[in-house]
């Protein structure tokens, strides 16, 4: 089931949302922070950034998220860079149209350990009408790069008459 923001895709501007900036902005934020998918928060992140140009996550690394080595699996940093890129490419997307993730690549450079909290910044390359392609870096708590994860996006354009 795909759960829709109470907000559209044009309502968001370019400008970085963040709590802090103002009430208004603080209820945008917490809008896109709900939409998420539920295993996005079965994993424990958090939106905490979010405009058309930019969204950021952070995560807390805990011992179900680790691997055989003591740190942060790669899965996870695939998957929440996945979700990241899915939900930058929904707030560009044109009004009722979808998204699925058709391409992913990731580059590890350094282990997240357990206990520390990862940072996820999602940007975009390219924004074209039929694919967007994003670039998530993910950071560790000491600011050290830990891996980058480039994904394209696929736009599904709603079909003259389909069902909603």
């Amino acid at each position: 089931m795909r759960r829709r923001c109470a907000i559209s895709q044009r309502q968001m501007g370019t400008e970085s949302l963040k709590p802090e900036h103002t009430a208004d902005a603080a209820r945008h934020l917490q809008t896109i922070a709900d939409m998420q998918p539920p295993f996005f928060h079965l994993l424990g992140g958090k939106i905490v950034e979010v405009s058309r140009d930019r969204v950021v996550a952070e995560l807390m690394v805990r011992d179900e998220l680790g691997n055989r080595n003591g740190a942060l699996h790669g899965g996870v940093v695939m998957a929440v860079a996945d979700n990241l890129g899915g939900t930058a490419t929904f707030l560009n997307l044109p009004d009722g149209a979808g998204t699925t993730t058709i391409e992913s690549k990731t580059n590890f450079f350094a282990a997240v350990p357990l206990g520390d909290t990862l940072r996820a910044e999602c940007t975009p390359l390219h924004r074209g009408r039929s694919t967007m392609v994003w670039q998530t870096r993910i950071i560790r708590g000491d600011g050290k790069l830990a891996a980058i994860v480039t994904q394209t996006q696929l736009v599904l354009r709603k079909e003259a008459g389909a069902p909603a």
